[in-house]
């Protein structure tokens, strides 16, 4: 499946690196920036995440990958990521295919992001390969262009 822009955002719910249960929808009325990568612990992650961490971006952040919720919590705890880590870990990596960025081949998520509005519709999205970072100020730019 293909998500374009002004399509409504798959709804989900997925445990956090807590064990707490996140859902996409009881975030209606905020805009949410959801965040797809690979690998807990891996460089281009670890600083991308880092990156978001420390932005003050005007959205709730929801990072997604394939770990377990023990994996991802690790990772949260030792670089003080406050905002939720969900795992995508089972059924393995479903919310990933829904948004159309899981890559079979590696088993985790393709780099997607995507900026969901307060009413849960997809106002922007940058989908790339597993080892191209992202860019903060395009992340930024979106989020202006929605406030």
């Amino acid at each position: 499946m293909t998500l374009s822009i002004g399509d409504l955002a798959p709804d989900f719910t997925l445990k956090n690196q807590h064990g707490e249960e996140i859902t996409l929808s009881s975030f209606r009325g905020s805009n949410v920036v959801v965040v797809f990568f690979p690998f807990a612990f891996s460089g281009i992650c670890t600083g991308e995440l880092g990156e978001l961490r420390d932005a003050g971006l005007d959205a709730e952040v929801l990072a997604i990958s394939c770990d377990h919720f023990f994996s991802n919590r690790a990772f949260a705890d030792r670089d003080g990521y406050e905002f939720s880590i969900l795992s995508d870990f089972w059924p393995h990596g479903d919310v990933a295919r829904a948004y159309g960025t899981f890559n079979e081949d590696a088993g985790a998520a393709n780099r997607g992001t995507y900026v969901i509005d307060g009413d849960g519709v997809v106002r922007w999205k940058v989908e790339q390969g597993i080892g191209d970072a992202r860019s903060l100020e395009d992340l930024r730019t979106a989020l202006a262009d929605i406030s």
